[in-house]
């Protein structure tokens, strides 16, 4: 394959290697070629002329991790997305449990952390609630683009139901919508690594949503992260995990309560 930069199977590997050790993400062999294009970009832009350059100077500018992180996390997502588990927590809430404190701990471009915030809203009736959203995610690119709340009109149409929570884009807006100011003020962004040993998020929180991200990681780091999210997480608060993740083997941690979905123990 003719490619602008030079990249060899050594530099992939030493590609994993270092996003294993900064954001304990595993890549699968099969990645080699989404890694090249999503760092050629970088390379471009740095004027280098190899992925082998470019592994050099990430070494020596701790600055550029940040960017190298950002370019190799995925961030697929949509507003509603397992509808289930939002449907799970509107019963949460009308059961009569606390949620006056809630983490989207993989918020990505913002989807998921404004489709609790609607689920909140209509399972209280109301926008002035009391309740508060801390929405986080290791790339700040994303994180950015989450905050503004401003999204591709595709992006609205399949939740035409919940129209009232945003603005049409007028003029050169045309084609966007913004989720209306109420619902973003009740969510806080935050950039947080689940890799560190101390996450800057708040105890007892009463729902912590982290799903379709454990499966980058290994079983063990996994363990590790679902342990120091538990931390952050009340007795008998609610624990959601992504439609491929599974921890009904952790019992002395989490007991099941739906479709991927837990109680702490």
């Amino acid at each position: 394959m003719d490619r602008e930069f030079a990249y060899t199977d050594a530099d992939f590997n030493k590609v994993r290697s270092e996003l294993r050790a900064l954001a304990g993400i595993n890549l699968a062999d099969s990645k080699i070629s989404l890694v090249y294009s999503r760092l050629a970009p970088r390379v471009r832009k740095l004027g280098l002329n190899s992925v082998k350059n470019y592994l050099s100077y990430l070494e020596t500018h701790p600055d550029e991790q940040e960017h190298f992180i950002n370019a190799l996390t995925t961030n697929l997502t949509s507003f509603f997305r397992e509808p289930h588990h939002f449907e799970l927590l509107k019963e949460f809430i009308q059961s009569g449990e606390q949620c006056e404190r809630i983490w989207c701990a993989a918020s990505s471009t913002g989807e998921e952390p404004y489709s609790i915030a609607m689920t909140l809203v209509e399972a209280f009736g109301r926008f002035d609630v009391t309740s508060k959203i801390v929405a986080s995610d290791i790339d700040s690119n994303v994180l950015n683009k989450a905050s503004q709340g401003v999204y591709p009109i595709e992006k609205v149409d399949p939740i035409s139901n919940k129209k009232s929570f945003f603005l049409k884009g007028k003029a050169h807006n045309q084609g966007s919508a913004k989720v209306v100011p109420q619902l973003r003020n009740l969510i806080e962004f935050r950039q947080v690594n689940l890799l560190d040993n101390q996450y800057p998020v708040q105890e007892g929180m009463d729902v912590i949503f982290c799903r379709n991200v454990m499966i980058y990681f290994d079983k063990e780091t996994q363990v590790q992260i679902l342990e120091k999210l538990l931390q952050k997480l009340r007795p008998g608060g609610l624990y959601i995990a992504g439609h491929s993740e599974n921890f009904n083997h952790l019992g002395h941690l989490i007991t099941p309560v739906g479709r991927t979905a837990y109680r702490k123990v």
